[in-house]
Parts: C-alpha cells; sequence; structure tokens
C-alpha cells in the first residue's frame, strides 16, 4: 500500500476537537511538517497551549483514525506544537517575586484570612509591592475581604502568553479562584483540580515584580500545601492560631507539617490571633478570652519566633465584612497591631535572607 498526505488528511478530518467541534482539518491544527516515509507517517498537532486538557485524548484519536481508515499497519509519530509559550518550570515561577511566604494554620476558625489579608496591607503601607494569592480553594474569603466580589480577572498577552491579569485594591495584586466560580455553588472539586487550578493562579498570571509574594493557604494539611511547595521554592511560612489550648494543638502540626524533611519549608514565626478581647469603651482593658499567651508559650516551646499578638476588637469582623481591612488606618489598636507584624515579618526574611546568602554577602552585611 502506498500512503501519501490526502489519505492521513481525511482520516485526520473524521476526529473533532472537543473544545470546538471542528475537526482537525478545520480547526488548522496539523502542522505543515507531515511526513511519510513508507508506512511511517509523522506530524505534528497545534494546540492553543501546552496545557490544553484534551491533548491526550485528541493524540489518542488521530492514530485510531489513520489506523481505521489508512491501515493499521501505519507506524505514527505525533508530536505536539502550541500557540502559547509553556508554562515556566516550576523552579523558574515568579522569577520577579523576592519572597514567597505561605500564611497557613492547623484548623479554621483562627482568623488566618484575616491575618493575611491585614499583612498583605500593612507590608504595602511600608512600602513594599506586595500580591495576595487565595489559595482556599473550597472557601475563597478574599473578594468579600477586599470588597472585589465583582471583579472579573481578564487576560493579556505577554511574551507569548496569555496570562490572567490580578485584580488590583489598596495597592495589593490578588488572585482569588472565588473571582471564576459562583459564590452560591460549593466548589465540588476533587484534589488533582483544585491543585491544578492553583498552578494557572500561580503559573498563568502576570503578577510582575513583587516584593511580597503572601499565599493564603487552606487550613489543615491537604493537597494544595503539598502542590504550592512543590510548585514554588518558599521564603517560609507563618503559623496563624489562637491562644486556645486545641487550636495550639493543630498549630503544632501544620508546623510540623513545614519543617517535616520532605517538606522543608523554613517557618518565619507564629501569630497568636485573638490573643485577648479590648472593648472599645475600655481600650487598656484586656480580657483573655481564648487564654493566655498560648501561641507564645508554644512558640517557646519550639523555638520559633513569636511575629506579634492581635487582639479582638469589633472593627476587625467589621472591616473585613465591608472589605476594608482595619489594617488601612494605622491609628487603630489592631491597625498598629498589624503594622508590628508586618515589620516582624520584614525582620525575620531579612534575617532568612541573609544567612542564606553566600559568605560574601553575608560579610557585607556585617
Amino acid at each position: 500500500m502506498t500512503l501519501y498526505p490526502k489519505l492521513i488528511l481525511d482520516a485526520l478530518a473524521t476526529v473533532r476537537y472537543p473544545g470546538t467541534g471542528k475537526n482537525l482539518v478545520e480547526a488548522e491544527m496539523i502542522a505543515d511538517n507531515l511526513r511519510i516515509d513508507g508506512m511511517k507517517v509523522s506530524f505534528s498537532l497545534i494546540f492553543e497551549k501546552p496545557t490544553d486538557p484534551f491533548m491526550k485524548s485528541v493524540i489518542k484519536a488521530a492514530e485510531a483514525a489513520i489506523h481505521t481508515y489508512v491501515s493499521d499497519e501505519v507506524e505514527i509519530a505525533i508530536t505536539t506544537e502550541s500557540k502559547q509559550a509553556a508554562r515556566p518550570e516550576p523552579g523558574k515561577l515568579l522569577s520577579q517575586v523576592k519572597n514567597i511566604i505561605g500564611v497557613s494554620s492547623g484548623k479554621g476558625g483562627v482568623g488566618k484570612s484575616t491575618v493575611a489579608a491585614n499583612l498583605a496591607v500593612s507590608l504595602a503601607k511600608l512600602g513594599y509591592k506586595v500580591g495576595l494569592l487565595d489559595a482556599d480553594i473550597f472557601g475563597p474569603s478574599m473578594p468579600k475581604m477586599f470588597q472585589v466580589e465583582d471583579a472579573r480577572p481578564y487576560a493579556e498577552r505577554v511574551d507569548g502568553r496569555d496570562l490572567i491579569v490580578p485584580v488590583e485594591k489598596y495597592g495589593i495584586k490578588l488572585l482569588s479562584i472565588g473571582f471564576f466560580v459562583d459564590p452560591d455553588q460549593a466548589t465540588l472539586w476533587r484534589g488533582g483540580m483544585a491543585s491544578n487550578a492553583l498552578k494557572q493562579l500561580i503559573g498563568d498570571a502576570n503578577w510582575g515584580e513583587l516584593d511580597y509574594f503572601l499565599i493564603d493557604l487552606p487550613p489543615g494539611t491537604s493537597d494544595i500545601h503539598l502542590t504550592v511547595v512543590q510548585t514554588l521554592a518558599l521564603t517560609g511560612a507563618i503559623v496563624v492560631s489562637t491562644p486556645q489550648a486545641v487550636a495550639l494543638a493543630d498549630a503544632r502540626k501544620g508546623i510540623n507539617m513545614f519543617i517535616n524533611d520532605k517538606v522543608n519549608v523554613p517557618i518565619l514565626g507564629l501569630v497568636e490571633n485573638m490573643a485577648w478581647f479590648t472593648p472599645a469603651e475600655l481600650p487598656e482593658n484586656k480580657y483573655y478570652i481564648f487564654g493566655k499567651e498560648g501561641a507564645k508559650k508554644l512558640a517557646e516551646e519550639m523555638n520559633v519566633p513569636l511575629l506579634g499578638q492581635i487582639p479582638i476588637v469589633q472593627s476587625i469582623c467589621e472591616s473585613g465584612d465591608k472589605g476594608t481591612p482595619v489594617a488601612l488606618d494605622e491609628n487603630t489598636m489592631t491597625g498598629r497591631a498589624f503594622l508590628q507584624l508586618a515589620a516582624s515579618v520584614v525582620r525575620q526574611v531579612d534575617k532568612r535572607n541573609v544567612e542564606m546568602a553566600p559568605t560574601e554577602v553575608v560579610k557585607m552585611h556585617k
């Protein structure tokens, strides 16, 4: 049997690309490098993105079509091309970001997202370029905390790739899965889908130059944490806890997760949230309703810094619900507490960067 290009193209015309419903020839997905050598056929299929979800199934369908409509004796070699440049390898992602920090907690309900949002605002108030990624795929809260629930990020072409443009508010670049899902519907995704969505928000977004990139991680330990660790080189992690014993037990697990040999992410420090309650009419009074200095004692026990203690005041909840983080007002008690927290984080990051720098750089700092 003699093979010729039209035989192959006619067979490929029976295969439809699921994304558009067009066949491979109509969709102009056959590259002009079709080669025939006896019973050997080679060519490339062109996809829009290197991460096209239909790539493997289309390749198999193309092979099956040639074997069905031409001959099952044909030896087929199919390669792929993409119109967009490939996403950088994990180790090269966010190359313009100086420091990447995960904000984590052992359990939910300790105010981790509130701490992450206000820490981002405080770092921006200190003059740093800040990005914030809401990585809590199943419970995104940042759109509400920043009053951008109606925002719909768009894509722009950068160096051959379509990249998501983060929403900007209060001087912070922000992305959340909450921008892309129905807020009234539960996000029923398996771990793999959630991890892939997170990789897109990290690697397929135009974050640009940043001094600090904060990642608000889901509570507990999950696939998301492993995805972040495997995708990015984290500068360190911050663990948030209340002083309560049950929260501290989970905070201990959270710290152990990061310092585990398989994860090996430095702990920048512990934040004690809801450290005490202070009523607005009695600003000098402190009521330790969740216990006193539990996180401080845990920090001492585990030999990690206590980065800050954040009190409970009614304005924190009200500001978060209104989309105006309390850290925007540095004249309030909590505004000052978050500014102090931001300064502590900067000191710990600088200290770690000096320790990790080459000997010559360390000498220069000295």
